[in-house]
């Protein structure tokens, strides 16, 4: 499963593939995580910071509410989002 709800947040499974043209969605991966390709270098923690703009964006929910529950310095990453009607609809788009 790539998502896990965690009460006020919902932690997302998140294959990050850095240095990408754009920051997009770009299905899921494999069963257990979402691929997103991140319009930003794997250098001094860019691309963790353009993937919580974007996911920011995507969502409509603070930049400052997102945070890494694990991997940071991976590709595969958890990601806490808070719950928003954006994110409800992506997750049921997903399923």
């Amino acid at each position: 499963m790539f998502y896990k709800d965690d009460g006020e947040y919902i932690v997302l499974k998140i294959k990050a593939q850095p240095q990408a043209s754009r920051s997009e969605f770009c299905g899921l991966y494999g069963e257990d995580a979402i691929k997103v390709r991140v319009a930003a270098p794997a250098v001094e923690g860019a691309a963790n910071k353009e993937l919580i703009k974007f996911l920011s964006k995507q969502f409509k929910v603070p930049k400052s509410s997102i945070e890494f529950a694990s991997g940071q310095n991976s590709k595969v990453k958890l990601v806490k989002v808070p719950k928003s009607e954006k994110l409800d609809k992506f997750i049921s788009s997903l399923k």
